[in-house]
């Protein structure tokens, strides 16, 4: 039998062994000395939206103004059963079903409206459910924190409820309009995918860099291909030991290359197991506890990615739902005029 490890998500990491796999991961030494703690905004003690922040009117109309409107990028993926999801490690799998269909509703007459009518109007109906972070979805501020506090020192005993937090929840995450950047890591490092398990350092980011003629600026959303959205299909597959970023490189894009927002290709976004001692998910936390820094994951980057598109206007808008660590989105990308646009 094929020996199999399902990345179930983060219970993996803690060092479980995972039913039909077969693979151990060591729990990580505790830590000692001070634990890092949470991040203080630089924009006030109310502040529910980091690095957001570094996105302004004149921002948006800078990279507006730069657009190329004759190609349009989705970068969102399908949704559909048995599709990747944090289900192993025991949320829900996405699911949708029909309310109503035409033949059901002939039948059954839900509306009172007779028959003629039924027969006449075609009424069809479906429900759907989800764990928030399914599909192309952006993590909300509260979604890892750090000693029972969350980005800005908002706590979990003060500001989270029955029904969500209270603060930084998914409600609060603007519609982004900001230049975007892709970092192709896996063709410059001359392959189709990064292997299992990859992860992502600065030299791999610089080495894209180059390679693309690429520069960073403050505001940026950077998104990373590892390539591993050749996989989705193929859910058990792609959930396998994805190749992911790690802690180096998430430091080098915020702290250096002024990120605002980080994407990738993958659902983990980071790669696993963790390097950094009593820390399961260090660039989660690091990123959005710390730096306020926003996280997209699951994002379709291959379009692009063959069309050698680097730099483009990335608007994307999540649902507002009150209180969530969480919620679906589905950015779009266009190019920009520019010669490093390479259309």
């Amino acid at each position: 039998m094929k020996r199999f490890l399902m990345f179930s998500g983060f219970a993996l990491m803690m060092g479980a062994v995972q039913a039909g796999g077969g693979h151990q991961h060591m729990a990580l030494p505790k830590v000692e000395g001070t634990r890092p703690v949470v991040g203080t905004s630089p924009w006030g003690p109310t502040d529910e939206i980091g690095r957001l922040n570094l996105m302004t009117a004149q921002s948006q109309q800078e990279v507006m103004a730069q657009v190329d409107a004759s190609k349009v990028y989705d970068l969102s993926v399908d949704y559909f059963i048995g599709m990747p999801g944090w289900h192993a490690a025991g949320d829900p799998r996405y699911q949708i079903w029909m309310t109503h269909t035409p033949n059901g509703t002939r039948v059954d007459d839900p509306l009172s409206v007779g028959s003629d009518q039924n027969d006449h109007v075609s009424y069809t109906g479906t429900a759907f459910s989800m764990y928030s972070h399914t599909g192309t979805h952006i993590d909300a501020l509260n979604h890892f924190g750090l000693n029972g506090k969350i980005w800005n020192h908002f706590e979990a005993n003060k500001h989270l409820g029955d029904r969500g937090w209270l603060k930084t929840g998914a409600e609060t995450i603007p519609p982004i309009v900001a230049r975007g950047v892709l970092l192709d890591v896996a063709a410059a490092r001359g392959v189709d995918m990064l292997p299992e398990g990859y992860r992502v350092t600065r030299e791999d980011l610089q080495a894209a860099l180059k390679a693309q003629g690429t520069h960073l600026q403050e505001g940026d959303v950077v998104l990373i291909r590892t390539g591993r959205m050749k996989l989705y299909e193929k859910a058990e597959q792609y959930m396998s030991n994805p190749p992911g970023l790690g802690m180096d490189a998430a430091r080098f894009l915020v702290e250096e290359g002024g990120a605002m927002v980080l994407g990738a290709d993958n659902l983990s976004f980071e790669a696993f197991p963790s390097e950094v001692a009593g820390n399961y998910v260090p660039v989660h936390t690091y990123l959005l506890a710390q730096q306020g820094a926003f996280i997209l994951e699951l994002l379709d980057l291959e379009a692009l990615a063959s069309d050698k598109v680097y730099e483009f206007a990335f608007i994307g808008a999540s649902l507002k739902l009150k209180g969530a660590d969480g919620s679906p989105m589905r950015p779009i990308a266009m190019p920009l005029l520019s010669k490093n646009s390479k259309r």
